[in-house]
């Protein structure tokens, strides 16, 4: 390899802003990324000649940007990376905007790292910033900032890379809060260990007290204060519980303002430009590694990516942990620090931060670990023979990269692809998202707010399979949340059940009973967002929300479910007809106004409208009136027979709004009608006419707008003139034999409904009456 294209880090910089008294005067995230920048060149040299050989400017993610549980209200810029170049007076023919995650610094530089060998950039930016405590103070001031800003030129966006860091399941049991997946991990940890909760608190304390102390005296700190291991371990007023068994102290600090900037290029750049080499600094080792999504993996307490990661590079820059001088690890949470010391073989005492770490020096989000490469950069600086690591880590421990650094000349190129094959290779544990049954505790957590405990999550085991599951507690369950807290419940047997809001733990089965509502399948009189009526042997349905189009949230939900469970297991009911209050709309979805209120979202196990997810064995008759869209078509696709209005408009528009048709929309039109006319409507978003529908096959009859709910009684009676058994049957038989790709397979055995059809009255009945020529008297048993 030519000698002259070795990387290096030849500046670094940073920024701290403490809250301003007046807000108006407070910087926004792009400023505060600039100016470290400007810091970083200054480090390095000249500011305005390393600014016009700046090819590369990279701006780490924002939390803003990283997740929609962060406010965005005062705007942002529209290219990061070109707003801090403007303000450093570069121009570079590169501009990237990196993926979210707390490994995004030191993978920033490997692969950078990498691009400067190969001769694809000759100098490179990293830069990031957090101004979430000007954020959260304006917010709460009410105070109205400007950080909006409109930036031209090209721009690479490397997107969230969120994949296995969430999914429908975790944020549907609340597992999306940070605290909240590691407290699972720690917790685990603890009782693998056989710690006490009050020891493993103690130990936490130990081990993070020199970090406060440093923290202290680090003139780039959003926090000063210096905390003792008791202040840091004990629960109280002014150190409440986060998620248990993590206090305030213990936890990463996301209320900063801070940024932080790294100049990388080559010694042959670094020679021409003249830049003195006590500032260089050289990556001898590096590795990138991904662990298995948090609920996959054999070993909740431990990330085997995290330990992989620490020993490749090491192994790369061929020393051991013990030749060390400087470290940093991103120690958002006590056990990842507790990995990195046993991933380099370390004594428990050694202190992992050159910071401070993120619960006392502060937690920049995605850009942490910047701060820690400056760190360790200017104190190798100081002892030039010595080599320093930093630790980056994303997700809950999922993502890890890492760098050994030295002011020793030096470059070993990483190559991870055995390392990951072997990750991947390890076994994943069973997930079962519908558990029901006994089982026993794997671990646990209970998220508190302002001192005050909100939920429990548990991670459970069945005790018949082994399968994983996760579930909270029932809202009113003060026991269990009692004894989560001050007991060791690790280990614990539990039961656990699956309902519409999401599975749910008790003590006991009778506990889990008591807390499950009465089942009733008798029809109610008091429901708030359906209206029932019973003409005979017809159930007539009518989603009755008109001021919202018939747009349904969790409590309609929920009470259609009820009325198709009382329509199933009411034998004198054998045909259903659904439609919507009004003549404007059938229904038209998801009530999006309830959802962008924050309010709990949650549908029944039975599917959207009670229906999309349900195995029925009954006749259901969608009567279109008006708008079918969304949610709305999705429901009438899951009905049997659909008999619409001529007004009537269909259409699934979740991809207009970045949204799928997941509630079966998918599924079902691509078998009800040609594939590619289902494509056609399903990637356009397109509405379409109820002839239109007509046409492609998936509605069966248009009358007109007066005429649709009398079409439907009349279709009805027709079906009620048949055999309710059979007709019940049918669809049975439908249900059984779908699960076949032909016609050979679907029909190569005796159905198993024949058996019932054998047995039943019907079968006795369409005979005898056919021979007494007389019309049957069907009893549908």
């Amino acid at each position: 390899m030519n000698k002259q294209q070795i990387p290096i880090i030849i500046g670094v910089g940073e920024v701290v802003e403490h809250l301003a008294a007046d807000l108006m005067k407070s910087s926004s995230v792009q400023s505060l990324a600039a100016q470290a920048a400007l810091e970083a060149l200054k480090d390095a040299g000249e500011i305005k000649e390393l600014a016009d050989n700046l090819d590369v400017v990279v701006a780490v993610r924002t939390l803003v940007d990283s997740s929609p549980m962060w406010p965005m209200p005062f705007g942002k810029s529209n290219n990061m990376p070109r707003s801090i170049a403007q303000r450093i007076g570069a121009n570079p023919a590169t501009a990237v905007y990196s993926k979210v995650g707390g490994d995004s610094p030191q993978r920033l530089v490997n692969h950078w790292a990498e691009k400067l060998v190969d001769g694809d950039a000759s100098m490179v930016l990293l830069a990031g910033a957090e101004a979430m405590a000007t954020t959260k103070a304006a917010i709460k001031q009410e105070f109205s900032l400007d950080w909006s800003e409109e930036v031209d030129g090209d721009l690479m966006d490397e997107g969230l890379g969120l994949e296995g860091l969430m999914t429908f399941h975790g944020v549907q049991h609340q597992l999306a809060p940070a605290p909240v997946g590691y407290a699972l991990c720690e917790n685990r940890r603890r009782a693998k260990l056989g710690c006490t909760v009050k020891q493993y608190q103690e130990k936490i304390g130990k081990t993070l007290a020199p970090f406060s102390r440093i923290a202290s005296d680090n003139p780039y700190s959003m926090f000063s204060n210096e905390y003792s291991q008791d202040q840091i371990s004990h629960e109280g007023e002014d150190n409440s519980y986060v998620a248990y068994p993590y206090t305030r102290a213990m936890v990463a600090k996301d209320g900063v303002n801070q940024a932080a900037a790294v100049l990388m290029t080559t010694v042959g750049k670094a020679k021409e430009l003249g830049i003195d080499q006590s500032k260089w600094v050289y990556l001898h080792g590096y590795a990138d590694a991904r662990e298995k999504p948090i609920l996959e993996r054999q070993n909740l307490e431990q990330s085997l990516a995290l330990r992989k990661a620490y020993q490749r590079a090491l192994s790369d820059a061929r020393i051991s942990g013990n030749d060390l001088e400087f470290i940093d690890v991103y120690s958002c949470f006590p056990i990842v620090i507790f990995e990195a010391q046993e991933a380099l073989d370390l004594p428990d005492s050694t202190v992992l931060t050159q910071t401070g770490g993120l619960p006392f020096f502060g937690g920049p989000g995605n850009n942490y670990s910047m701060h820690g490469i400056c760190a360790v950069v200017r104190n190798l600086r100081t002892q030039p023979d010595s080599y320093g690591l930093v630790g980056a880590n994303g997700g809950y421990m999922d993502k890890h990269s890492v760098g050994v650094y030295s002011c020793r000349p030096g470059w070993c190129r990483s190559d991870c692809v055995e390392v990951q094959a072997e990750l991947d290779e390890q076994a994943s544990v069973k997930l079962n998202e519908s558990p029901i049954g006994k089982a026993t505790i794997e671990s646990y957590t209970v998220q508190y707010s302002r001192g005050k405990p909100l939920f429990a999550l548990v991670v459970g085991l069945l005790d018949k399979t082994g399968e994983r599951f996760i579930a909270n507690n029932f809202e009113q369950d003060q026991e269990l949340m009692g004894r989560l807290v001050s007991q060791d419940m690790v280990g614990q047997s539990i039961e656990v059940v699956s309902i519409g809001k999401g599975n749910r733990v008790a003590l006991s089965k009778s506990d889990l009973e008591a807390f499950l509502p009465p089942v009733s399948y008798e029809l109610r009189n008091d429901y708030q967002y359906v209206k029932t009526d019973i003409r005979g042997h017809i159930l007539e349905i009518i989603i009755n929300r008109p001021d919202s189009f018939n747009a349904l949230h969790p409590m309609a939900h929920e009470e259609l479910a009820h009325v198709f469970d009382c329509y199933e297991k009411d034998e004198s009911l054998w045909v259903a007809i659904l439609t919507g209050a009004g003549d404007k709309a059938f229904c038209t979805g998801n009530d999006l106004k309830y959802s962008a209120s924050g309010k709990p979202m949650w549908l029944p196990k039975s599917g959207f409208g009670g229906i999309t997810s349900r195995r029925r064995k009954k006749v259901v008759i969608a009567a279109v009136n008006g708008f079918a869209m969304g949610g709305g078509m999705e429901i009438a696709l899951a009905c049997d027979i659909v008999i619409a209005s001529e007004n009537a408009q269909f259409g699934l528009p979740e991809v207009k709004v970045g949204l799928i048709a997941g509630a079966g929309g998918i599924q079902r039109l691509t078998r009800q009608i040609p594939l590619k006319k289902a494509m056609d409507m399903l990637i356009t978003g397109k509405q379409i006419s109820s002839s239109e529908a007509l046409k492609l096959g998936f509605i069966n009859q248009v009358v007109s707008e007066a005429d649709v709910l009398n079409a439907a009684r009349e279709y009805a009676e027709i079906v009620c003139d048949n055999s309710p058994t059979s007709v019940r049957l049918t669809l049975e038989l439908l249900a059984e034999t779908s699960v076949h790709a032909s016609v050979e397979d679907a029909t190569e055995k005796m159905p198993k409904v024949i058996d019932k059809l054998f047995v039943s009255e019907d079968f006795v009945e369409g005979p005898r009456a056919f021979a007494e020529k007389r019309k049957p008297k069907w009893s549908g048993r």
